[in-house]
């Protein structure tokens, strides 16, 4: 489950943010934002997959939230790492 509260900020480094833009290139969303934003179903799974898999990719949807603000949001509840913002596509690391 995630803790909303929780707002541990995980630092990467240049050569860190490199090897994970690279692993992640080829990555597919495996959550998709709708009208309702980040809720707190959203919020489970993406925190599901990022257990799983470590590092993801997350498609905001067209809706009320902006890419940037989604991204903190998820720095926030999940504890992961935001490796890249390209578009509306948001690439996130947590070591599992």
């Amino acid at each position: 489950m995630v803790d909303s509260t929780m707002d541990v900020r995980m630092e990467l480094k240049g050569k860190d943010h490199r090897k994970l833009r690279a692993e992640g290139h080829h990555l597919k969303p495996v959550v998709i934002t709708g009208n309702d934003g980040l809720s707190s179903d959203v919020l489970e799974k993406i925190d599901s997959e990022l257990r799983i898999h470590g590092l993801i990719k997350i498609k905001i949807g067209k809706g009320p939230l902006h890419r940037k603000e989604a991204a903190e949001q998820l720095v926030s509840a999940t504890g992961a790492a935001v490796v890249q913002v390209l578009g509306r596509t948001i690439l996130l690391y947590r070591p599992n």
